[in-house]
């Protein structure tokens, strides 16, 4: 599979030379890929590429037991947002792992999945969900728009990772205007419902990308459009989910009862049909929310009932639209995150709370910054603006007014005549940012 030898460098499906693209016929990738095991393809071709499991699940956003699991998992069900990041990542031909062509049906979740689980990459539904065709053969022509467009979003959000928001959203933008320019002359209920789910993605991404910027207003605006579009999507999960993270966003704005209020209404969409890996999502939602609004109590209750949710849920990957896994380490860093707004150190500060930071470097940076929060609140002023000056730099790597910003929130916690020097250091970074 390599180009050793050949003087080619492997590059990714669509630019790679003929002289690699003959090697995706190896026969053990073939074999595999033929009998629905695209694990055992993304093993190959990870090995092939010298890289670790770990290393590969640092890049699409898994735990290395996680890449395991998914690469021991067999010809089973598998979620298809997380084979395409893993086949972006690696440069394998999407139809290698049953996400193009002729897609096995059975192997890859078929059309029910590109219904109710493929369209959105990186929020949260579940099987309840009805199929709107139940197979590739049977799908109308939008359906094939909206994979495309779907796909489209997803490189996007990946580029997030490793790319300053401000070069992503004029381009996000205007992949916007081209879904909702097909939604307008799609045909039939089916497509529509297709296109609405991927527009909803779509704005719920330009949201991500101006809340980084520190464009509160413009993100509240786009998270609203997710919500109004996952409605017309006709998934009251979807609808569920976006109105979840709307909630998110306002209960990191500072918002607490407003985010308080849009997560409840995210249950009621749901009613009892929620699914538990929902339950535990809303309830950590619910614990920003408190903390936002100063109430440690009520935040230390959710977070309690969070986590036991949480550990309950099986290893198995979470359902569309989650595309990764939300489990008790998930909980424990929004526990530190809910701490550092309520200056609680304990909540914060522990020998491997560090290691918590995963995920891109934006989002390390992010909870690198509440870490430093409950160092200050608990009188530890050097490695607090130690860590903080670190989170900084990224954010002024990435051009992220949200970190900048959340810096300067960390800042002005410390209030002194004579600040040390790691503080006035601090001091002169962050002296005539503006983003």
């Amino acid at each position: 599979m390599s180009c050793a030898g050949t003087g080619r460098r492997t590059v990714p499906w669509g630019l790679v030379t003929w002289g690699c693209a003959v090697k995706w016929q190896a026969t053990a990738v073939r074999e595999a890929s033929r009998s629905g095991d695209y694990g055992k393809v993304i093993e190959l071709v990870r090995q092939d590429r010298r890289m670790t499991q770990a290393q590969l699940g640092g890049a699409i956003g898994l735990s290395q037991s996680a890449v395991s699991r998914l690469e021991k998992r067999g010809a089973r069900t598998y979620s298809t947002d997380v084979l395409a990041a893993a086949s972006a990542h690696l440069g394998i031909p999407p139809a290698l792992v049953g996400l193009a062509g002729s897609r096995p049906q059975g192997h890859v979740n078929g059309d029910d999945d590109v219904d109710r689980r493929q369209f959105l990459g990186g929020v949260a539904a579940t099987a309840a969900t009805p199929a709107l065709a139940a197979s590739p053969a049977k799908a109308g022509p939008g359906s094939g728009q909206a994979a495309a467009l779907r796909l489209s979003t997803s490189a996007y959000r990946r580029l997030d990772g490793s790319t300053p928001s401000r070069d992503l959203s004029e381009a996000v933008k205007s992949h916007m205007r081209l879904i909702q320019s097909i939604t307008g002359t799609a045909m039939g209920d089916g497509d529509r419902n297709r296109l609405a789910a991927v527009g909803s993605e779509a704005a719920s991404l330009a949201g991500w990308l101006a809340w980084d910027m520190g464009d509160h207003g413009s993100a509240r605006a786009w998270y609203g459009s997710a919500v109004k579009a996952a409605r017309s999507s006709g998934d009251p999960l979807l609808a569920a989910y976006q109105t979840g993270s709307l909630a998110q966003f306002e209960a990191h704005a500072g918002n607490g009862p407003e985010a308080l209020n849009l997560a409840r209404r995210a249950r009621r969409v749901l009613g009892d049909r929620r699914p538990q890996v929902a339950e535990a999502w809303l309830l950590a939602v619910e614990a920003l929310a408190h903390a936002a609004d100063g109430d440690h109590r009520s935040a230390d209750g959710a977070l309690t009932a969070s986590r036991a949710a949480a550990e309950a849920l099986p290893e198995d990957p979470p359902p569309w639209p989650w595309v990764f896994a939300f489990g008790p380490e998930k909980v424990t860093a929004c526990r530190v995150t809910c701490g550092a707004q309520l200056g609680l150190a304990d909540w914060v500060l522990s020998d491997d709370v560090e290691a918590l930071a995963t995920g891109h470097a934006k989002q390390r940076a992010l909870l690198v910054l509440d870490i430093a929060a409950g160092h200050l609140a608990g009188g530890r002023v050097e490695s607090a603006f130690a860590l903080a000056r670190r989170a900084l730099d990224t954010g002024l790597t990435y051009k992220s007014g949200r970190i900048v910003e959340r810096a300067r929130v960390v800042r002005r916690t410390l209030t002194t005549s004579a600040p040390p020097k790691v503080v006035r250091d601090f001091d002169e970074r962050l002296h005539g940012v503006y983003l």
